[in-house]
């Protein structure tokens, strides 16, 4: 008997959830996982956040902001490492991407992930710049 992954729009994800699976994922090495406030801000602003469930449980997640039509910014791609390459991130992909057709996909890869975007279809752009909150702007 085999078990079928369910992916859904889950707007209303629980932020244990999230957290846990930053954590499962390696995601969480980037990620302000220890507070729960910020963590909860992320999901209450995010305009699409898709998941997908194994019998319930959280296994991957997609989240991004997007303005619908012209850029959508996937800031958390995460599934869980005892469910990598299975598909679950693609798929994951390609659900934001339907979910906003016209609009550019844009996302800033993890170190140990920059050789598998190329992979689904994704192109690497030289011209992205980051300022983090420590960071002054002159």
């Amino acid at each position: 008997m085999s078990t079928s992954i369910v992916y859904q729009a889950e707007p209303e994800l629980k932020v244990a959830d999230f957290q846990k699976l930053l954590i499962s994922s390696t995601l969480g090495e980037r990620r302000p996982v220890g507070d729960l406030k910020r963590l909860e801000k992320m999901l209450l602003h995010a305009d699409l956040i898709l998941t997908a469930r194994m019998e319930g449980e959280l296994i991957g997640i997609a989240r991004s902001i997007s303005d619908q039509s012209y850029c959508t910014y996937l800031s958390d791609l995460a599934v869980h490492v005892d469910f990598q390459k299975q598909g679950i991130g693609k798929k994951l992909v390609m659900l934001t991407k339907e979910a906003f057709p016209q609009s550019n996909l844009i996302l800033l890869s993890a170190p140990k992930a920059v050789d598998y975007y190329p992979k689904i279809g994704m192109k690497r752009h030289p011209h992205c710049f980051l300022s983090v909150p420590k960071d002054p702007i002159y």
